[in-house]
């Protein structure tokens, strides 16, 4: 099982029984037929659609993510964590910074390439950037599934 995989499925059937849970409240609200109780179940039902929605994208990412790795693994370009480090494991901020720029320019030269925008967040993940590397991977993610090259 893929590391975080095991964690990610626990979090997610947490979040079943909560939405099961605050389900059968809402509804029970609804039933009332108390128009401020009706409201508040109505919001209530709301807010875990939005929360199993935004919870649904993330897999999909992720799912889309592991497509990459594994096109990328298979083609031998496969980004390699290979930064000097101290000797308390954090990547030494020189070499992350200029095994960075390479790959910005890459993505500038090329900003329809999800190789490219996928190598990106792997230096911003390096840099320790990962807001950025994020968004580098939800750049990729959708030029990954139209075939982009």
């Amino acid at each position: 099982m893929p590391r975080g995989l095991a964690g990610a499925v626990a979090v997610t059937a947490l979040l079943a029984l909560y939405v099961w849970q605050i389900a059968g409240r809402g509804i029970a609200m609804i039933r009332t037929g108390e128009p401020v109780l009706v409201a508040i179940g109505v919001a209530v039902l709301i807010l875990p659609l939005v929360v199993i929605g935004l919870i649904a994208v993330e897999y999909r990412l992720a799912g889309t993510v592991q497509a990459m790795a594994d096109t990328l693994a298979a083609d031998g370009d496969l980004p390699v964590d290979d930064l000097p480090r101290s000797p308390g494991g954090r990547i030494d901020r020189a070499a992350a910074d200029a095994a960075f720029e390479p790959r910005r320019q890459a993505v500038e030269a090329a900003p329809d390439d999800w190789r490219a925008w996928y190598h990106l967040a792997f230096a911003y993940d390096a840099a320790g950037d990962r807001k950025r590397a994020r968004e580098a991977l939800r750049r990729a993610a959708p030029l990954f599934r139209t075939g982009a090259p």
